[in-house]
């Protein structure tokens, strides 16, 4: 139970850290891309405004009057226009529309002014209590009755000139034209922006803190699984050492209540002291064997080694234990020379635990064969025999730690229920793999998969 909520909290404390850099990086994202498409937006206006004005400027210029008495001839040149302190039309017509080059009358508004600053003109649907005072700065954004609009000022210049006393001269600046556009458009769009933020960011949140819940869970999952493998290798572990430390201690104990007149009991009991020792004392080095090995530990170098004498050394080792069982140990080893790169001392024992427990579950009249191949430039080392066979559901099961196919069997005969599991761990260690065929009542077939060294001739 404090298991499970150990994990249940550290997995909310994961999603937690996750969704909240997620956050922190999608905030700063939307926000630069806000003030992005903002900006955008306003240097393209900005740049359109620049373009009429522009227009209207090159427009204007040759046709302006002289400062002194423009207003007969302002009214010609833009009769949409308004002149100050005269009658206004508010409705011209579509030519007269068109004449300042500007047909959006709802979006753009036009003001000219004299040298002096003084207001000459102005579109009849320029925004209300503007200020007739001239503003020369180039760009403006001014506020009237809720509605935000922006301007762009440039200087117009006249060509004509006039007689000062004998001298003729050139008016350096006729005026200002002022050309600005409501900026309702604008602030439309930046408040749908707006919308879709702050709408999208909670939806695209939660999509963020289900996502994050999930990738949490695929990453615990494996510790999770690691968890529960240290937990079920530690109750193993107590179990395996349990049982010979409970026979020393009761054999002890038997040995210090038997009396010195009978020397013969203390002599069996002490046998069974070293026996039991031996067991423990093996349990331990397998167990930090198969922890070296899984940690990848070792620091001696690989080397290259022969199958072939490799193999043919277990099969002369185990012939005598196999004629005693009365099992016909047979080899099958090709005249080529086939080299493997690894630690001999660790292949020796993974073949042999192999072999070793062929034997060891192969009925008396059986048959053991150990053969060498290779294939596809794997060397393969494969070791079949007639014993009692694995079932389907056990096949999944016997590389792990402590399982026993015949528990009765092997604790008889000594075995911790590592073998198989340290022979699987040697062949990871050397790029290989272990896999078995069985069936019941019939037999095994254990294969050993190791790569071949590539400059023999029989792995090329």
């Amino acid at each position: 139970m404090k298991t499970s909520q150990l994990f249940r909290h550290s997995r909310l404390r994961l999603a937690f850290w996750y969704t909240l850099v997620m956050g922190v990086i999608l905030s700063l994202s939307g926000l630069g891309i806000y003030r992005s498409l903002v900006q955008s937006n306003w240097k393209a206006m900005e740049r359109e405004i620049e373009s009429i004005a522009g227009t209207l400027h090159d427009s204007l210029e040759p046709m302006l009057p002289p400062s002194e008495n423009p207003t007969t001839v302002l009214k010609r040149i833009l009769p949409e226009l308004c002149l100050v302190e005269q009658p206004c039309n508010a409705n011209p017509s579509l030519i007269e529309r068109h004449t300042t080059g500007i047909s959006d009358r709802n979006t753009y508004y036009i003001r000219l002014f004299n040298h002096q600053g003084k207001l000459l003109a102005f579109s009849p649907n320029q925004p209300a209590n503007l200020s007739q005072a001239l503003n020369s700065n180039p760009w403006q954004t001014l506020t009237s009755q809720g509605i935000r609009y922006h301007q762009f000022t440039t200087i117009l210049h006249s060509a004509d000139t006039h007689e000062d006393g004998h001298q003729k001269r050139l008016n350096p600046s006729w005026g200002y034209l002022q050309l600005g556009r409501t900026l309702k458009p604008f602030d439309a769009e930046v408040k749908r922006i707006q919308v879709i933020l702050i709408i999208g960011f909670p939806l695209v949140l939660g999509l963020v803190i289900i996502s994050s819940w999930w990738l949490s869970g695929l990453a615990m999952q494996p510790i999770y699984q690691s968890y529960q493998q240290q937990q079920q290798f530690t109750a193993n572990a107590a179990h395996e050492l349990r049982s010979p430390l409970a026979s020393l201690l009761a054999t002890i104990e038997t040995v210090l209540r038997i009396p010195p007149s009978q020397p013969q009991d203390l002599t069996k009991m002490l046998h069974t002291l070293e026996r039991q020792g031996r067991r423990l004392s093996n349990l331990v080095t397998d167990l930090l064997f198969l922890t070296s090995l899984e940690a990848q530990s070792s620091s001696k170098p690989f080397q290259s080694c022969c199958l072939n004498d490799l193999v043919s050394d277990l099969i002369e080792e185990f012939s005598e234990l196999a004629t005693i069982a009365d099992i016909d140990l047979i080899e099958q080893i090709p005249d080529e020379q086939i080299d493997v790169l690894g630690d001999e001392s660790q292949l020796y024992r993974l073949v042999s635990n192999l072999i070793g427990n062929a034997i060891q579950y192969t009925p008396t009249g059986g048959q053991v064969v150990v053969s060498l191949m290779v294939k596809e430039r794997t060397a393969l080392i494969k070791i079949k025999d007639t014993g009692i066979g694995i079932s389907i559901e056990e096949q999944n099961r016997i590389f792990e730690r402590f399982y026993r196919v015949d528990s009765d069997r092997a604790r008889k005969t000594g075995g911790t229920g590592l073998g198989l599991s340290i022979a699987q761990a040697i062949a990871h260690h050397h790029q290989g793999h272990l896999t078995v065929k069985s069936q019941l009542r019939t037999g095994s077939l254990f294969t050993i998969h190791l790569p071949c060294l590539t400059r023999t001739q029989v792995c090329s």
